[in-house]
């Protein structure tokens, strides 16, 4: 998998609150959504944006006590993205969840 967030792999993702990883996580997912009938290989790569974004925030020591609900948010993405969507995700269910973090990240919380 290439390197698409060099900048913020090189620890400015670190400096960020777990709302605004997780907003910037789903604006790439936004993406990711938008792409999936339009250009299938555009979505395939917002998608490996989101699953960098993700494993940097998985690997974020200040996020260690959410790291079930991070993994598990991989697994589900994944599911969706890639495999045969066994969890019944949908684009409006993705948008609800990280609606949420986009709110607060903007407040400031």
């Amino acid at each position: 998998m290439n390197i698409y967030h060099k900048q913020l792999a090189a620890n400015r993702w670190y400096k960020m609150t777990f709302f605004e990883q997780m907003a910037n996580i789903g604006s790439e997912v936004g993406r990711a959504l938008n792409w999936k009938q339009k250009s299938p290989k555009d979505s395939e790569l917002a998608f490996e944006r989101v699953l960098e974004l993700l494993d940097l925030t998985i690997a974020d020591a200040k996020n260690n006590q959410r790291l079930k609900e991070l993994v598990r948010l991989r697994e589900t993405l994944a599911d969706y993205f890639v495999f045969d969507n066994q969890y019944s995700s949908s684009k409006d269910s993705w948008h609800n969840y990280f609606y949420g973090f986009n709110y607060a990240s903007r407040m400031g919380t």
